[in-house]
């Protein structure tokens, strides 16, 4: 029998092969039908699923917000998820899912837990081209590119957790970030993430810093920006270190993970010396190790701007310099209620279907 350590290295590889495995579970009966929806989000981000525990009531706070829950000592914020997304839980909310991402600690209340499947990032559609919501960052084939294959929809969690408790953020003043970033003329950087309330955070860092980039919400579209960059670089005598100064990718994100972007761009002669800084709410040693195996530069946690900025220096200075790679930065986030995100993402994976 497997242990709960080697099942999380297991799953950390999924990421090498731009898998990951989704939670599914029921909100109730959607708002205009009486269909049960399936949604889902990435085991990693998930610490553990309880039976829903006594809640406490808070004054004056978002319609959403249910209260706080006392979980193992530690007091938890929860959150309505089927009031969130307008639906109706006939079976009333009997399940919670405590989750850990983007340096919080935070509760989602559900009708029911359904099970865990492992899919290809390619299963997943963008939220855009499959016309899904704002709170949806896309919609999973569940039995891949079938005519009748199940969906589920990919929730953009950290949009659902901005509206309702917003979190306290630096701003992206110069006091803040520094003075502008020190790029070559004619170089911009290239950003790649899927959920909307992080690309508005990043402009504004990027922004505050002076520095140019283009933005695109995919690994796979960045990959595709990147080569047809290149390509128009090359019609001009040039190479792409004069249009690309660097690469800023999130993980988790529809058709191909960051990951594998960073893998593809370290792997191709055209591009490797491109410094890449990994820049996720996915924290912790396992994660981190992984972006090192891939050849990230820099592995930085969802959302400090002194610390994305500082990330940023680095990488530009060292490719500034010379050849050599700097070793990748190591978040040095604090466990978040005394679990790793490696410890959470096992109590995770020991949930039974409900």
């Amino acid at each position: 029998m497997k242990s709960a350590q080697q099942e999380i290295e297991e799953r950390s590889r999924l990421a090498g092969s731009n898998q990951f495995e989704l939670l599914l579970f029921h909100l109730g009966e959607s708002r205009h039908s009486e269909r049960r929806e399936l949604f889902g989000i990435n085991v990693f981000k998930v610490r553990e699923v309880l039976v829903m525990p006594p809640v406490t009531e808070l004054a004056n706070v978002h319609e959403h917000l249910m209260g706080v829950a006392n979980i193992r000592g530690q007091i938890i914020p929860v959150i309505n998820l089927p009031a969130v997304l307008g639906c109706k839980p006939k079976k009333g909310l009997t399940i919670l899912m405590v989750t850990e991402f983007g340096r919080t600690v935070q509760s989602f209340a559900v009708e029911d837990v359904s099970q865990i499947v492992r899919l290809d990032w390619d299963q997943v559609l963008p939220a855009e081209g499959a016309n899904a919501g704002a709170l949806v960052t896309g919609v999973a084939r569940l039995d891949g590119a079938t005519a009748d294959t199940r969906l589920a929809q990919v929730l953009d969690v950290e949009q659902i957790l901005a509206n309702v408790v917003p979190p306290r953020t630096e701003e992206s003043t110069e006091a803040v970030s520094g003075q502008h970033l020190p790029l070559r003329a004619g170089t911009t950087l290239l950003v790649a993430d899927d959920s909307a309330v992080a690309r508005a955070a990043i402009e504004q860092c990027l922004k505050a810093i002076g520095a140019p980039y283009i933005m695109t919400k995919t690994g796979k579209e960045a990959w595709e920006r990147l080569q047809s960059i290149s390509k128009g670089a090359l019609a001009e005598g040039k190479t792409v270190h004069d249009r690309i100064a660097a690469v800023l990718t999130d993980l988790e994100m529809p058709e191909m993970d960051g990951f594998t972007l960073t893998r593809h761009i370290k792997s191709d002669p055209r591009f490797k010396s491109i410094p890449v800084v990994i820049h996720s709410s996915l924290t912790g040693t396992t994660n981190e190790n992984h972006g090192k195996r891939v050849r990230a530069d820099a592995y930085v946690g969802k959302f400090s701007v002194r610390e994305l900025t500082a990330a940023l220096r680095q990488v530009l200075s060292t490719a500034a310099a010379g050849p050599s790679r700097v070793a990748l930065n190591r978040s040095t986030l604090p466990p978040v209620g005394g679990l790793s995100q490696t410890q959470a993402a096992g109590a995770a994976l020991q949930a039974k279907p409900v």
